[in-house]
């Protein structure tokens, strides 16, 4: 796993084994993780969408404690997904890195509590999978707009973006910090260090 520009989140290129048969590849193994990020991954709950091509999810994350860490991958078609620093008081606040995911590569992301999480569908039936740290709460699950240009994340251009009523209506980044919806550095880091 190699560590991205945002402290807290890694990207995975597994090794796959293809033949005449087809592929195989681990796409997550508990001992690789944990020597890359020294994090263990509490599995509460696992996700498997489906999206038309232009589908734009998120940016989405959980307050701290206990947010909610993510390992995503892209089992069919292709995605571009996104990462968002959400962390008021982190060195890359409001910052945000793009990796490719797709049913090629076969990559993954981890994110962990308190980053923002998002992606858009580069093709039809496009289908994410990713294992969670804690389950889904709708009291404590926030969302940016992802079209905030303040954040100016580098969308497809030839692509319109389908987006749910949700995530059409979140507010931007500045409206969030200012009702103070944001998690901080500081909680974030306090909560890896006790789990």
């Amino acid at each position: 796993m190699r560590p991205l520009g945002i402290e807290g989140a890694w990207v995975e290129t597994p090794r796959v084994f293809a033949d005449d048969r087809g592929r195989f590849h681990e796409w997550f193994k508990d001992e690789k993780f944990h020597e890359s990020t020294d994090r263990r991954l509490r599995l509460a709950q696992a996700n498997c969408s489906r999206s038309a091509l232009g589908t734009l999810r998120g940016i989405h994350y959980a307050s701290v404690p206990p947010g909610q860490a993510k390992y995503v991958t892209c089992v069919g078609g292709a995605v571009l997904d996104v990462i968002v620093d959400l962390r008021t008081g982190s060195p890359t606040f409001g910052t945000w890195e793009a990796v490719r995911l797709d049913d090629t590569t076969h990559r993954c992301v981890y994110l962990s509590e308190g980053l923002g999480h998002a992606f858009m569908a580069l093709e039809d039936n496009s289908t994410v999978v990713y294992l969670c740290s804690e389950g889904y709460a709708p009291e404590r699950e926030f969302g940016i707009d992802p079209l905030d240009p303040a954040l100016a994340i580098a969308w497809p251009e030839d692509l319109t973006p389908l987006l749910s009523q949700k995530d059409a209506a979140a507010p931007t980044l500045e409206e969030a910090e200012r009702k103070g919806l944001l998690p901080s550095f500081d909680d974030c880091a306090a909560y890896r260090r006790r789990h």
